[in-house]
């Protein structure tokens, strides 16, 4: 800046300062110069100011993520699959304290008491006699008691816990898988927007060079303003569908965001490079239905029935008696074992066998047995259901898939026709042998065609994905 204009500047500007502090200004103070730490403090926080606003006005970071990534992503960043994992822990855990049953359990008492004297009534309450006692009494006592027999229930217990383990691995399985194919779905789904995006900018492109074209028609009396309008109206529902469609973008990318635990403040851009270059290797429809007999939710409801099973074996224990070993080992004072009593301190050791039986189980238990075995009953028909569910459902998607591809070749060979006729009709249009509307229609089928052919192959990948999820093989 130039002397002379940098003084008028610090001039005017204090002169604006003054009038909002409502001080007079003196004609003196026009002519003021600031001095140099006056010009040093605005222009650093001119420069701050500055390098402030260029911070703001920097672009989010973006992250670009391609689908193998995301997959990847998913398995350890999903809040589903980390409950998942916490579970599988948790099963791990109870396996421990259920082979905990066999150890020995070892008990401590400790107890002190002040006593009074033992007083008896022989006649009437009028009639006593005192015997005098000694007034402390204490016990260390420690005891230790070890099953040896317990009609099988502790180690179904066990056998119960470790198979709840395998059936929770089996879950967190199923629950990646899951998640892979809800990935798969957003990121797709994300895809086949983006290529819409690029029709609809291209028809944009297109309707903009067409109202041109009409105006100019208009402009020389060739064309009535009926069809500018109808111009302009394909013009503004196409604008609508663009922003419609960049808000489902929009969405489609905050969901992949949630769903892989991604920083909502920062851009996510996806990378379809070769997405649909990868050729559809389908297997033949027995080799998926074969496959999908392994799938996690046939193998969780078998092992399912097979805990029905333990659960009837161990309710079955309850008709056999209970065998521990014990022992025990006990400081006592006074000693109660002589009466008179002694004011001794004395030892007292045991060691043996005890069993126990419960009678009431001879007919409470049938009950219990009755129960069990209708449990298992209704496993079994669970697994049949889940069977035939998965079963259903491979057949289905495999079906679709071929549906599918038969229609790509379909919507490739449209796209192509609509392409030709938008050709023709542009030509007949431009020389005035076709109406506003013959040419508008023609445009929405062209791109119709064209996102249809687009659209069919993603389906298809899509589909291939999802048979893959339906038959265990993602």
């Amino acid at each position: 800046m130039e002397p002379e204009r940098l003084k008028n500047y610090f001039t005017i500007n204090k002169v604006q300062k003054l009038a909002v502090m409502r001080l007079p200004v003196h004609s003196a103070d026009i002519g003021y110069v600031p001095s140099r730490h006056f010009v040093f403090c605005l222009v650093s926080t001119y420069l701050v100011c500055f390098t402030l606003k260029c911070a703001q006005a920097q672009p989010p970071k973006v992250n670009r993520l391609s689908l193998q990534q995301a997959l990847a992503l998913s398995v350890t960043a999903n809040k589903t699959i980390e409950k998942a994992r916490i579970e599988t822990d948790i099963a791990e855990e109870d396996v421990r304290e259920k082979q905990e049953l066999k150890l020995p359990e070892i008990d401590f008492h400790s107890a002190y008491a002040q006593i009074t004297n033992l007083t008896e009534f022989r006649h009437g309450l009028g009639d006593k006699v005192i015997t005098h006692t000694i007034p402390v009494i204490a016990d260390v006592t420690t005891a230790t008691k070890m099953p040896l027999y317990s009609g099988g229930r502790i180690k179904h217990t066990i056998l119960r816990a470790e198979q709840a383990q395998e059936v929770a691995g089996m879950n967190l399985g199923k629950t990646i898988n899951d998640v892979r194919i809800d990935v798969i779905g957003i990121f797709l789904r994300i895809y086949k927007m983006m290529e819409l995006q690029k029709l609809i900018l291209e028809n944009i492109n297109e309707e903009q060079d067409r109202l041109k074209e009409v105006k100019a028609f208009k402009a020389h009396g060739t064309v009535t303003k009926n069809e500018v309008l109808r111009a302009e109206l394909q013009l503004s529902d196409m604008q609508l569908t663009l922003m419609t469609n960049k808000r489902n973008i929009a969405i489609g990318a905050h969901d992949l965001q949630t769903i892989l635990q991604l920083d909502e403040n920062e851009a996510l851009e996806i990378d379809t490079t070769g997405l649909l270059a990868t050729p559809l290797n389908v297997l033949s429809q027995e080799a998926y239905a074969q496959a999908s007999l392994k799938k996690e939710e046939i193998r969780m409801a078998q092992q399912e029935e097979a805990i029905r099973q333990t659960e009837r074996k161990i309710v079955k224990g309850n008709y056999y008696p209970t065998i521990n070993l014990f022992a025990a080992y006990a400081f006592n004072y006074p000693n109660y074992m002589f009466f008179p009593p002694d004011p001794y301190l004395y030892t007292l050791g045991r060691v043996g066998i005890e069993a126990t039986f419960n009678i009431s189980s001879l007919y409470k238990n049938k009950t219990r047995m009755h129960l069990a075995d209708k449990r298992i009953q209704q496993q079994q028909v669970q697994t049949e259901i889940v069977k035939n569910a998965v079963s259903d459902d491979v057949f289905r998607k495999y079906m679709q898939l071929e549906d599918i591809r038969d229609k790509i070749a379909v919507t490739e060979k449209a796209s192509s026709q609509a392409s030709e006729n938008y050709r023709i009709v542009r030509v007949k249009y431009l020389n005035q042998l076709a109406l506003i509307t013959e040419m508008i229609d023609a445009d929405n089928a062209l791109l119709q065609a064209r996102f249809n052919a687009v659209s069919a192959r993603i389906d298809a990948v899509m589909k291939l994905y999802e048979l893959n999820h339906a038959s265990g093989l993602l």
